[in-house]
């Protein structure tokens, strides 16, 4: 029988610990087992030790002797001070989520809709189209074409100008804003375009469900910054389906790209790296494929697979050299970024145990951004500060978080709040610090803020 106390329900015994919970404890002996093993092996006491990774010599110890579960950060840690070559890190892994289902998005007797509060919330609703239909919100995309330009005329800015025009816009108040202030008229525009699509000939007809996909597959990444990972999938899938319906081969396959981030965000890695390079596997463009290496190279570094996440990122570097993408057309991807795969990789060097020459990367491609990118440099400013906590640094990644905190609650991104958690960890194995003492208010705040 398994250890642990039974309960009684409805006249039935039940084990309190599931099978899982007993793998975890399993794990946790067997990676403390293996943990102090090496340790010794290096002539390391559980002090010096602590100090190479910046936990408490308490908290190893208590991993050593199973008494408290290892997480995937420590383990890489220690594995690569150790120099363990990833078998401390395959001890423990991340955790992938349970299956949720996801909506259809070729659905078409399904329709999303943002239902806004007084209070400025927001949430996602789904309805059928009847019931669209019968409150009236469909006149608007009843209303036909007439009057209205698709393609430039004597000087003039055609529709599709247009549209693509105020997509750059809806792109830079993005960094600037909050999902909530992005995705009403996101949505309303997509659909916008696809009711116009379908009353057009061929040739406007492609464009215009090519520029409704841009908006859909930027819609989904807002939904994922407000923490809803099932509309982003929706909102994922439909633009697929829309540049599919535009012979868009591209952005159709860099629907691979954003799902593999989202199943990254949520925690199933082996999802991402199938995703992925499915992706990268294609025969899109090279921007693609050059994105889709990068988000491999980040799942890899999840994973604690070094060797891999390196070997992607100059796959990545090389494709993204190479591209040839219509910039005449919104960029796909990040537009922030003057070195993308720089970044990444500092972003990776973290992921797999290497803080201090994560900071350093990070430090010189932060320094890069544009000061109105405020989303960008609240993202990969987290992670610079995350980096420089992990290293040791602990008065830095306080000036530096500090610093954040503003922009950071003015972007509201479910994805940032994410590592600005993790931070508000690793500066938890401080308590004594004056800077952490200092910053702990402030940083609370805008944690419960930003999770709200």
């Amino acid at each position: 029988m398994l250890p642990g106390r039974n309960l009684t329900r409805g006249g039935r015994w039940l084990l309190r610990w599931t099978v899982t919970e007993v793998d975890v404890l399993e794990q946790s002996h067997e990676f403390g087992r293996e943990l102090r093993r090496r340790r010794l092996a290096a002539e390391l006491s559980l002090e010096q030790l602590s100090k190479l990774v910046h936990y408490s010599k308490g908290q190893l110890s208590k991993v050593e002797r199973g008494l408290k579960r290892p997480t995937p950060e420590l383990a890489r840690l220690c594995d690569t001070q150790l120099k363990a070559g990833g078998a401390l890190a395959d001890l423990v892994p991340n955790q992938a989520p349970a299956a949720r289902d996801v909506p259809d998005p070729n659905q078409d007797g399904e329709v999303w809709l943002m239902r806004l509060g007084k209070n400025g919330s927001s949430s996602f609703q789904r309805m059928d189209r009847r019931q669209v239909i019968a409150a009236g919100a469909s006149s608007f995309l009843a209303m036909g074409v007439d009057g209205i330009r698709l393609s430039a005329e004597a000087g003039g800015m055609s529709l599709v100008d247009a549209s693509r025009a105020l997509f750059v816009q809806f792109r830079q108040l993005g960094q600037a804003a909050g999902p909530g202030a992005v995705l009403p008229p996101l949505i309303a525009q997509t659909h916008s375009l696809e009711q116009l699509a379908s009353r057009c000939g061929a040739r406007a007809r492609r464009e215009l469900m090519v520029l409704a996909s841009r908006y859909a597959e930027y819609t989904g990444w807002m939904a994922q910054e407000s923490g809803n990972d099932e509309a982003a999938l929706w909102w994922t899938d439909r633009a697929v389906a829309l540049a599919t319906a535009g012979e868009d081969r591209g952005l159709a396959t860099y629907g691979l790209v954003r799902r593999a981030l989202v199943s990254l965000f949520r925690g199933d890695v082996g999802q991402a790296i199938e995703l992925a390079e499915a992706a990268q596997a294609s025969d899109a463009p090279p921007r693609i494929r050059g994105l889709a290496a990068q988000k491999l190279a980040q799942s890899h570094a999840v994973a604690g697979d070094h060797t891999s996440c390196m070997r992607s990122l100059d796959q990545a570097r090389e494709l993204l050299a190479v591209d040839a993408d219509d910039h005449e057309s919104p960029v796909i991807g990040t537009s922030q970024l003057t070195d993308v795969v720089s970044m990444f990789t500092g972003w990776c060097l973290y992921e797999l145990g290497r803080p201090r020459h994560a900071a350093e990367t990070l430090s010189q491609e932060t320094a890069k951004l544009p000061g109105h990118a405020l989303r960008s440099r609240s993202r990969y400013g987290v992670r610079l500060a995350l980096s420089h906590a992990a290293a040791g640094d602990i008065d830095h990644a306080c000036a530096l978080t500090r610093d954040l905190l503003g922009s950071v609650s003015l972007v509201h991104s479910a994805t940032i709040s994410a590592d600005l958690r993790r931070l508000a960890r690793v500066l938890g194995r401080h308590p004594r610090n004056a800077a952490v003492r200092s910053l702990s208010p402030d940083l609370s705040t805008v944690l419960t803020a930003t999770a709200a």
